[in-house]
């Protein structure tokens, strides 16, 4: 029998029970204390399935002497009532049909004392225009379950909350899984880094960067090439450079070319609320690298970890960041061996990274992307504007010596913008005005078409940027004007456009003369107008920096020359200097820029006559070119290679708004005709 009993438990259907999960337990409560709030009293369904509107006691008063009050509840522990409608008058009220709100719609209103409302209705009886019931109520607000329900909600958000939190932290595994996966690493892992579909080709210029991790990729498809000479793969690598230079696309490329497995994470993703998650992460993430070595990982923004440890801890402190930074020097270099891992990683402030972490044997190299010369710029350009419609006037060189300082991610914007601005004017292809005006937009800003300026400040503007402009042209070393504008962009009220000469060394006279020239605005107010204006302030902040620069750090002063106070690390608390040389540093500045100022009135004055009919051009114009200042003070007595390859678009330039201007006067001609 008993044999018998066991066959048929073997031998009959096994149901397949789903697993238990807490989540259910909160589901049907939350679910129970609704039904119960909705189902407790009569009066709960009839408010929940009835539209209410919330009124004055003006438009309460107005709807009773129009007879569309029915009854009305009053509340007197809440100095409420209630007045629900007639059903004839429902749309009156509502602007909806009985369907939409109800048989037995309200009015809420709040009313400052129950005798007055007494008062009213009485009146309203015997006039006639209400016959309802005025009733009374004592509720305090909803009844007992819902009163707990309410109480209870606090408690039912904060554990909502906090599921959402492991469920974050576990990357959605549920409660318990987010818990217990609250220490593993969040990085990103590409079995192959052909994945990304980039390589070294998608990166322009930046020659020497690529050469040094081109040696890299070597080294894991044929290590046996430098291992036979001795040689060991190199540890790591850290890519330092300004924001948008193409350090993580050069670590991306890295992993394109390679072919190995790729894990990229971001510094910020080992700090976490919970101690020792950090340090966790980064065991977990090399534990996973040993696992499919030979491979690469990349940490961008490493200086969220990596900072210099403190050299006076917190008493009784525990540092996470610092924890997480000590964990990953041992990975990286430590007891244990990581043979085939090679770490990239990237940051735009290196000074801030702990020394531990730059030494060699951790980051045996630090790669410099720095900002893109003349020619790289030229390969950047070339690389975005291949999806771009471009005219025949568009110039790769011209565009190259347009944008000095420009980063890569400077110039891909540049393009962007050029493509919506043709696009704004409907334009079939992208020209190269396109990109002058983007370059204008990204350097000064929007241009504010619809800021208003009286006539006096107009004129002010224009002496003011004229200034620039005459001290500028007759300064050798000056950089060679483009344009200048008194058309508002972004903070400022008007600007001058050079083309700078990249030079790899600053001489002393070269920086006197944009001094001067920084000096000419302020200078030609005081002179033309008769008072200065705040319109010179960054001017001002410019030269000053600049003497503080050429005096402090550059040895250029007569009575402190040939010494640098750099203020390195190592001077962090205290001047490498005494109270008696800065106070000849503060001297020699204010010298060094009171001579470049009297410099520039001499010149300012010498040239009156053009400088007035500068002024009077662009008040007339806002917008002059390099051609027009020729016109006016006659061949540059200093002429460079960049203004020999301006000529011809400033001539073209010329032209082009002498046509617009010609078209809209046109136009306001045809206007005022139709008008007529």
């Amino acid at each position: 029998m008993e044999q018998k009993k066991k066959n048929n438990d073997n031998n009959g259907p096994k149901m397949n029970m789903p697993k238990f999960n807490m989540n259910w337990i909160y589901f049907v409560a939350i679910l129970t204390l609704i039904l119960l709030y909705m189902t407790n009293t009569g009066d709960s369904v009839v408010a929940v399935a009835q539209t209410h509107t919330e009124s004055t006691y003006s438009d309460f008063k107005a709807f009773v002497e129009r007879g569309y009050a029915d009854k009305i509840v009053v509340n007197k522990t809440q100095n409420k009532l209630k007045m629900y409608v007639k059903a004839e008058h429902i749309r009156d009220v509502f602007k909806q049909g009985h369907k939409q709100t109800g048989t037995a719609p309200f009015v809420d209103v709040e009313i400052g004392s129950v005798d007055q409302v007494e008062q009213f209705v009485e009146k309203m009886k015997e006039e006639g225009k209400f016959k309802g019931k005025l009733s009374y109520e004592n509720k305090s607000g909803g009844s007992f379950i819902s009163d707990i329900f309410i109480s209870l909600l606090p408690i039912l958000f904060i554990i909502v909350i906090w599921m959402l939190i492991f469920r974050r932290m576990g990357g959605g595994g549920g409660l318990g899984g987010g818990m217990f996966s609250v220490g593993k690493s969040k990085a990103k892992m590409y079995e192959k880094g052909g994945e990304l579909g980039i390589t070294f080709r998608d990166v322009a210029g930046q020659a020497g960067a690529k050469q040094e991790m081109q040696e890299i990729v070597d080294f894991l498809k044929n290590p046996q090439k430098y291992t036979d000479l001795g040689g060991k793969i190199p540890k790591g690598a850290l890519l330092v450079g300004p924001p948008g230079t193409g350090k993580t696309l050069l670590a991306k490329a890295v992993a394109g070319e390679a072919g190995v497995p790729f894990f990229s994470m971001s510094g910020s993703d080992f700090v976490e609320m919970f101690v020792g998650v950090g340090a966790s992460r980064v065991r977990d993430l090399f534990e996973q690298a040993k696992q499919k070595a030979p491979c690469i990982i990349f940490i961008d923004e490493i200086d969220a970890v990596g900072r210099a440890r403190s050299k006076n801890p917190a008493m009784g402190g525990n540092d996470e960041r610092e924890n997480t930074l000590n964990a990953l020097l041992t990975e990286m270099d430590g007891f244990g061996t990581n043979s085939g891992i090679i770490t990239l990683a990237a940051t735009n402030r290196a000074d801030m990274l702990d020394s531990a972490l730059l030494r060699a044997g951790r980051f045996d190299r630090q790669i410099h992307v720095d900002l893109p010369d003349l020619n790289e710029r030229k390969e950047v350009f070339l690389v975005h504007l291949k999806p771009l419609k471009l005219a025949d006037d568009v110039d790769v060189d011209f565009l190259a010596r347009q944008t000095p300082g420009f980063s890569g991610a400077d110039i891909a914007n540049v393009c962007n913008e050029a493509a919506l601005i043709a696009a704004r004017f409907n334009r079939p292809q992208v020209g190269r005005q396109d990109f002058l005006d983007a370059v204008d937009r990204i350097i000064g800003g929007l241009e504010k078409k619809t800021k208003v300026m009286t006539e006096q400040e107009k004129r002010s503007i224009a002496i003011h940027e004229a200034g620039h402009a005459t001290i500028s042209w007759f300064t050798e070393f000056a950089n060679p004007l483009v344009k200048v504008s008194i058309v508002p962009r972004g903070q400022a009220l008007g600007a001058a456009w050079y083309l700078p000469e990249e030079r790899v060394l600053q001489t002393k006279e070269a920086m006197l003369d944009e001094m001067c020239s920084l000096l000419g605005g302020r200078a030609a107010e005081e002179l033309f107008i008769g008072h200065v204006s705040t319109g010179a302030m960054n001017d001002l902040e410019r030269t000053t920096k600049q003497a503080y620069g050429m005096v402090a750090y550059a040895g250029m002063s007569d009575k402190l020359p040939n010494l640098c106070y750099y203020n390195n690390t190592e001077y962090q608390f205290q001047r490498p200097y005494s109270e008696a040389t800065a106070k000849l540093m503060d001297d020699e500045v204010l010298k060094m820029v009171g001579e470049q100022y009297d410099r520039a009135k001499r010149i300012l004055t010498e040239h009156a006559e053009g400088h007035a009919q500068l002024a009077q051009l662009l008040v007339d114009r806002e917008v002059i070119f390099a051609e027009d200042v020729e016109k006016i003070f006659g061949k540059r007595p200093w002429t460079s290679r960049s203004e020999e390859l301006l000529e011809a678009q400033m001539r073209a330039d010329a032209e082009r708004m002498a046509e617009e201007r010609a078209k809209q006067l046109e136009l306001e001609a045809k206007e005022k005709e139709g008008k007529a």
